[in-house]
C-alpha cells in the first residue's frame, strides 16, 4: 500500500470530542484527506424521475430496497484498497441477485463525480476521500446529500432486535451531522493520530517515549549523537504536522482553545498554548533535530526515510502501518503514542490524542437507488464486513467490536493501547472537516510549512494563520460551523 500517494488517499475524520471516550478505544486507522480542492457544487440537474421504485420492506430487507434495481458504488481508491468493499458487494449481489451492481474505484473523486452531481446523474454510494474530495459542507448545503437517519435506524445486519445506531463507536452519528439532527455522512474507518516510532529504535538510546519538551529535546540531541534525527514529516503536506500539533494546544491550553479555533474565533490563534507549541516545534527546526531535506519531501519519502531509521519520530495517522508495510522492518516494533506536552502546568495530563472516524461515505439524494446505497452501507457495518476491513488492512471500523479473533499488528495495539491510556482525554479538531482549504493550504503548507522550514517565525506564522481564519469567519460564501 506504500504507493499511495497524498494526493490519492482519503480521509480524515471529525468527530464530537466529548463523544468519543473510552469505549471508541478499539477502532483505528483511516486516511486524511488531501483535498487542495473544494468542491464547486451546484444543485443542477433535475429530478428525471428514474429513481428506482421501492421495493417491499420485510425483515431481510428493512429499508425496501428494489430488489431488481441496479445500484451503483464508486470507492476512492486509497490506502485501504478496494477489496474490502468488494467482497461486501459480492454479499449485496448475493441478497439481491437480479440487480446489476456497478462498482468502480478511483482517485479522482471530484472530477469524476461532480459533473455528474451537478447533471443529477450521481451514484449511489461514494466514499468521499483523497486529494480530490468533494465538500460535504458545500453538497449538504445544495441539498444534494440524502439523510442517513432511515439506515441508522434500520435493525442492524447480524442482530434485528439491534439498531445499526446501535452497534456503532460512541461519536460516530454525530460526526456525520454537520448542523441540526440530519446524518450527511458516515465515517467507516477509526483513526488515531499522533507521534509515531520505533519502540526499537527508542531502545537503543536507552531512552522512553517523552513525556515533556525539555525530554522531548534531549531525546533528539541524543539520537542526533547516534546519526539519527530526531523528526521528520511530509514536508510537501505539511497538514500532518497537526496530527501531533493540535492536541498538544489541546493537552497545553484545554479543549476549549481547540474549540475556539474551529470555530473561528477572533484571536483564538493568539492563546498562549498555540504560540508556546509553535514555539516548541520550532525548536526542533532551529536545533537541528529535523530531517535534512524533510521540506522536499512527500508523505511516502518522509515515512520510508523514517522506516529506514533515519529519523526518530513522524506525526501521523494510523494507516501509517498499512501504507508503508512494504518499507517497515519486521523488528520496527511499530508504535504510536500521544503528543509530548511542555510540562507540568499543561491543563490536560500526558496521554491526550486526536482520534476520530474516518473514510467518509455518503448516498446521494439524487441517487437513483439511495435505499440500495445505504444497504450496502448497512452490509459493510455488519461484524462480518467489519472483520475482513480489520484483518486485511489493519484498521477497525466504526462497527463497535468485530475483533474476536483477529491478530492485532502492532501499531494497531498500540493505537488501542493508547486510546485507553487517553481514556476520555480525547480530542477531535473540526477544521480538516469543516474548513478543507483553510486546513490544507493556509495553515498547513503556508503556515505550519513555512515555519518548519524556517522561512516563517512562530510569530509571523501565527499571524498569518490568524490572517486566514479571519478571512474565512468574514466570507459569507463559506458555510460556518460551530461546536454546538
Amino acid at each position: 500500500m506504500g504507493s499511495t500517494s497524498a494526493e490519492n488517499r482519503g480521509t480524515e475524520g471529525v468527530g464530537r470530542r466529548d463523544l468519543i471516550k473510552r469505549s471508541a478505544a478499539l477502532g483505528l486507522i483511516s486516511v486524511p484527506t488531501m483535498s487542495f480542492l473544494s468542491a464547486c457544487a451546484s444543485s443542477g440537474g433535475d429530478d428525471s424521475g428514474d429513481k428506482a421504485k421501492a421495493g417491499k420492506k420485510t425483515a431481510k430487507n428493512p429499508l425496501g430496497v428494489n430488489d431488481t434495481a441496479g445500484m451503483e458504488f464508486v470507492l476512492f481508491d486509497g490506502g485501504f484498497g478496494k477489496e474490502y468493499a468488494e467482497d461486501a458487494v459480492k454479499i449485496y449481489e448475493k441478497n439481491f441477485p437480479q440487480a446489476k451492481v456497478k462498482f468502480s474505484a478511483t482517485q479522482k473523486i471530484q472530477s469524476t463525480l461532480q459533473p455528474r452531481f451537478n447533471q443529477g446523474t450521481p451514484p449511489d454510494l461514494i466514499d468521499n476521500s483523497g486529494a480530490e474530495q468533494m465538500d460535504m459542507g458545500v453538497l449538504a448545503g445544495k441539498n444534494q446529500l440524502t439523510d442517513l437517519t432511515p439506515l441508522l435506524d434500520a435493525p442492524s445486519y447480524d442482530d434485528p432486535a439491534k439498531k445499526v445506531r446501535d452497534t456503532l463507536r460512541p461519536g460516530i452519528v454525530e460526526m456525520g451531522q454537520l448542523d441540526g439532527e440530519k446524518v450527511w455522512i458516515l465515517y467507516y474507518a477509526y483513526t488515531v493520530y499522533g507521534v509515531w516510532y520505533s519502540q526499537k529504535a527508542l531502545d537503543s538510546l536507552d531512552e522512553q517515549y517523552p513525556e515533556t519538551w525539555d525530554q522531548m529535546l534531549a531525546v533528539c540531541e541524543k539520537a542526533k549523537k547516534k546519526g539519527m534525527a530526531g523528526w521528520t514529516y511530509a514536508g510537501k503536506y505539511p497538514y500532518y504536522l497537526p496530527f501531533s500539533l493540535y492536541p498538544m494546544i489541546g493537552k497545553v491550553g484545554g479543549r476549549e482553545v481547540l474549540d475556539a479555533i474551529d470555530n473561528l474565533e477572533p484571536n483564538a490563534w493568539k492563546h498562549p498554548a498555540v504560540k508556546a507549541c509553535f514555539d516548541a516545534y520550532y525548536e526542533l527546526y532551529k536545533k537541528g533535530y529535523v530531517l535534512k531535506g524533510t521540506p522536499g519531501l512527500d508523505h511516502i519519502q518522509s515515512q520510508t526515510a523514517w522506516a529506514q531509521g533515519k529519523a526518530l519520530f513522524i506525526p501521523n495517522g494510523s494507516w501509517v502501518e498499512n501504507e508503508s508495510a512494504n518499507v517497515i522492518p519486521k523488528d520496527f516494533d511499530l508504535a504510536v503514542s500521544a503528543p509530548t506536552g511542555i510540562d507540568s502546568s499543561d491543563k490536560l495530563p500526558f496521554g491526550t490524542i486526536w482520534a476520530s472516524g474516518g473514510e467518509p461515505f455518503i448516498v446521494p439524494s439524487k441517487a437513483k437507488n439511495a435505499e440500495g446505497g445505504m444497504e450496502q452501507l448497512r452490509i459493510m457495518l455488519s461484524e462480518a464486513s467489519s472483520k475482513n476491513f480489520t484483518g486485511k488492512v489493519k484498521s477497525l471500523t466504526a462497527y463497535n467490536g468485530g475483533t474476536d479473533g483477529i491478530a492485532l499488528t502492532p501499531g494497531l495495539k498500540s493505537g488501542v493501547a493508547a486510546l485507553d491510556k487517553a481514556g476520555e482525554n480525547v480530542v477531535n479538531p473540526r477544521l480538516q472537516d469543516w474548513y478543507v482549504q483553510l486546513q490544507k493550504e493556509k495553515i498547513g503548507v503556508s503556515g505550519l510549512g513555512e515555519m518548519m522550514a524556517g522561512r516563517l517565525t512562530p510569530a509571523e506564522a501565527v499571524k498569518k494563520i490568524q490572517a486566514y481564519a479571519d478571512e474565512v469567519a468574514k466570507d459569507d460564501s463559506i458555510k460556518h460551523y460551530k461546536h454546538q
